[in-house]
């Protein structure tokens, strides 16, 4: 990475990072992801988070690994509704996988790095169980569900500075011990804890399309679209649709966002929470970006959008003063509290014209569609003040706003005060759009 990219990441990672300081993340590390190359990577990466002041709870699964010792020692898996059926023999084999990916995950996490204190990493009977008995005449015998879980107690090591670390085998209240399924024991433990992450981790950078492509965001209902597809095909155990189905669960439960990410790819987990976009796929009660009318919060973050634009001659420059006293009239698209797009309403009553103002978007969305979410905004905004005519002055886009309806105008057409303040010297070209005629 060049100097300049480095310099422009760390500041676009900013508010991100003052915006995940004091917040629970809960990450699930399944069998796959512990096997992978990239997993050596990934710790390093949650040893980051930690530094940054977040506060992390590991979750790791063991099926890859315990399948391994199955066929080691001849034992074919045995499964019912998707749950595996542990005999005393299998249980033996899961607490083998899962007490030395414990140990392993402690070790790597526990590592120190220079000019780096050692991290506190907590593993404890944090979770009871139950079996969870026989179903349709199946005994699951030592497959277990949740009876209990310690939130209190995770809470104090939490805010000790610790690292929360989770297995699969819970004890019971009688003394045995439980193989659980680690997406329940995720799912529940982000829910109880009032996690604002979920965070997984497949072989694909999250869901992929029909065509191969990640899908930035999914609302609970695709994202359960998905999931039944993923059962359809018999992979219910890949590591997308145990995500998808924790997801689903602890989003509809109030967790805001779960992320599913490529254990593959190197830094894609600080990608995913640091950058605009992402890299693999959200998962959440809504989307992302929220268009909205401004407030004086937003004054900072509009001037760094609308200055370079200003330094172009494209926008004429606005003082902040003049800003404040305008603020109600832009509406902005706020993407995880970063103003990437705004436009003003400049209403001229007396005529039931209005102007489109200040359009700016920025760079790395201008070919996206958030210029036409924004002229639909303002056209609403403007039909439901009685406007009936919507106008712009513009220097460089005069053919987009031509495609979307307006006609070229001349300086006689714009309402009296503007018409008097006209800058001639910038010779903009002035469009009008007949907002009945544009109306559904």
């Amino acid at each position: 990475m060049r100097s300049t990219e480095l310099v422009q990441w760390f500041r676009q990672s900013t508010p991100y990072v003052n915006m995940h300081r004091g917040k629970t993340f809960v990450i699930m590390l399944d069998g796959d992801t512990i096997a992978s190359e990239n997993f050596i990577n990934i710790i390093s990466d949650i040893r980051l988070l930690h530094s940054l002041g977040i506060k992390l709870i590991i979750v790791f699964g063991a099926r890859f690994q315990i399948n391994e010792l199955l066929l080691k020692n001849h034992i074919q898996p045995v499964y019912h509704k998707n749950i595996r059926v542990t005999d005393p023999r299998t249980l033996e084999l899961v607490k083998q996988a899962a007490g030395r990916l414990n140990y392993d995950i402690m070790s790597r996490l526990s590592m120190r790095l220079p000019h780096s204190p050692l991290l506190n990493v907590v593993s404890s009977n944090f979770i009871l169980a139950q079996p969870i008995g026989v179903d349709d005449g199946v005994d699951y015998m030592l497959s277990g569900k949740i009876r209990r879980i310690e939130v209190e107690n995770i809470k104090k090591q939490l805010e000790n500075d610790a690292i929360v670390l989770i297995g699969p085998v819970a004890p019971s209240v009688t003394g045995e011990s439980f193989n659980l399924p680690f997406e329940e024991v995720a799912t529940q433990v982000a829910i109880k804890l009032k996690a604002e992450k979920l965070i997984g981790f497949s072989n694909t950078q999250g869901i992929l399309d029909k065509n191969g492509v990640s899908i930035s965001d999914l609302l609970p209902q695709e994202a359960a679209d998905y999931l039944q597809q993923f059962i359809e095909r018999d992979q219910y155990h890949s590591s997308q649709a145990r995500f998808l189905q924790a997801a689903i669960d602890v989003c509809r439960a109030g967790v805001h966002r779960s992320h599913l990410l490529s254990y593959e790819e190197d830094g894609s987990l600080l990608q995913e929470l640091f950058t605009r976009d992402g890299v693999g796929t959200q998962l959440s009660m809504e989307n992302s970006e929220d268009v909205r009318i401004a407030t004086a919060r937003d004054i900072p973050s509009l001037l760094e959008l609308i200055h370079p634009l200003e330094q172009q001659g494209v926008l004429v420059k606005r003082s902040r003063e003049q800003l404040e006293m305008d603020i109600e009239k832009y509406t902005i698209i706020d993407r995880d509290g970063v103003i990437i797009a705004c436009a003003a309403l400049n209403v001229y009553e007396a005529e039931k014209m209005a102007e489109m103002a200040c359009v700016a978007v920025h760079p790395d969305y201008r070919s996206s569609s958030r210029g036409d979410i924004l002229l639909t905004e303002i056209q609403k905004r403007a039909r439901n003040l009685g406007i009936e005519k919507l106008f712009v002055l513009t220097t460089r886009t005069v053919h987009w706003f031509q495609e979307r309806g307006f006609r070229m105008a001349n300086v006689e057409d714009l309402p009296k005060d503007k018409r008097e303040h006209y800058n001639y010297q910038r010779r903009s070209k002035i469009l009008i759009q007949d907002l009945q005629e544009s109306g559904e």
